[in-house]
């Protein structure tokens, strides 16, 4: 098979704030904490895919600052409708690492309830809404979100992420039209590794990337670095800000690539030139933002050390604390679809029970 790559799409737009400079110590070493911790679970959860403890896994591989400098530029009542790689959003706004992973496993301690796939993951406490393996589906969703807190006053913004892929799909158009039409207080986070699984950008639009189509649809887009974390907080902040008093949508196109596979389902060596993602390694955004900590004298090699260590035993404890539950209780099948559960689900239940007690 010929292998095929997208153009070279580089930042193209300036920003107009920089709420990066007031950050404290505290804060950019979290947001390295962050990265690092995205990239450690990465890495151990496509080892256990691998050897068959879990079923499926996406990672975010080379795609840390987009997620996390994006989920940072967030206030706790906001909401977030994510795609593939946006779990490190969910740990960065709180959700439980214990949860995260018995989701990947579907258990007894699944928050979830084993009715998602591996890397569906959602929590309502952190006002994090699942994704659909259908893509682009999510969007639409999220304005309608957006434009209900609109209705009611609520001073919340919606932040829906994609990936390039999804530019392509009709939910995509969807969503930007109602936005655009309502002013809606949504910031659109496309993160475009460069690759629609085996589908690179210059496949998907003939645009000089994916920020310039916010034109369309009457609104602001912008183009950044997506490997430096502090610009995609500067401007996700700065849309997030926007969206807050009445400013309307915004597309941010963090420009980034896919370093690894789409997901463990895939091999990218059969459809792309390997040597131009060696290129990409080079831009690894933790590497960048370890270099800026180490100009600040805000980290060193023990420094480091230690942070792996921690992050490595904390994966290990919550592992151990979950791989081996048992499956969700077997009402879960008929709870939480009503308020009650309905004499025909009851019956249905109760023959269910039998039948397995007829074969144990």
């Amino acid at each position: 098979m010929a292998k095929r790559n997208s153009k070279t799409f580089t930042p193209s737009a300036p920003l107009t704030a920089n709420p990066s400079s007031q950050l404290s110590e505290k804060d950019l070493q979290a947001l390295y904490r962050g990265m690092v911790l995205v990239r450690l679970l990465d890495e151990k959860l496509t080892l256990l895919q691998r050897q068959g403890r879990i079923g499926f896994y996406g990672t975010c591989t080379g795609e840390e600052a987009a997620v996390i400098g994006s989920a940072f530029a967030l206030q706790p009542q906001d909401w977030i409708f994510p795609a593939l790689r946006q779990g490190g959003a969910a740990l960065w706004r709180g959700a439980p690492l214990r949860d995260y992973l018995a989701q990947l496993f579907g258990n007894a301690a699944d928050p979830l309830k084993g009715r998602q796939m591996p890397v569906h993951f959602s929590d309502r406490r952190i006002h994090q809404v699942s994704w659909s393996s259908c893509i682009g589906t999510q969007l639409p969703q999220a304005v309608g979100a957006a434009r209900a807190a609109q209705l009611r006053g609520d001073p919340t913004v919606v932040l829906a992420y994609l990936g390039d892929g999804a530019s392509s799909e009709a939910d995509f158009h969807v969503a930007l039209n109602f936005a655009g039409v309502w002013k809606a207080p949504v910031v659109f986070l496309c993160q475009n590794n460069q690759w629609a699984i085996s589908v690179p950008l210059s496949r998907q639009t003939a645009s000089a990337g994916i920020a310039i189509k916010a034109e369309a649809y009457g609104f602001a887009g912008m183009a950044i670095d997506g490997n430096d974390v502090l610009q995609v907080y500067e401007a996700t902040r700065a849309a997030v800000d926007k969206a807050r008093v009445g400013g309307g949508p915004t597309l941010v196109e963090a420009v980034t690539y896919r370093i690894s596979a789409h997901s463990t389902s895939d091999d990218p060596s059969r459809y792309r030139d390997e040597s131009i993602t060696a290129e990409w390694r080079q831009k690894d955004p933790i590497l960048r933002f370890r270099r800026i900590l180490e100009e600040r004298r805000l980290w060193d090699a023990s420094i480091e050390l230690s942070l792996n260590t921690s992050i490595s035993q904390e994966i290990a404890e919550a592992l151990r604390s979950v791989e081996r539950l048992p499956a969700p209780a077997l009402d879960t099948l008929v709870t939480d679809v009503y308020a009650a559960v309905p004499a025909h689900l009851q019956e249905e239940y109760a023959d269910l029970e039998r039948l397995i007690k007829e074969r144990i």
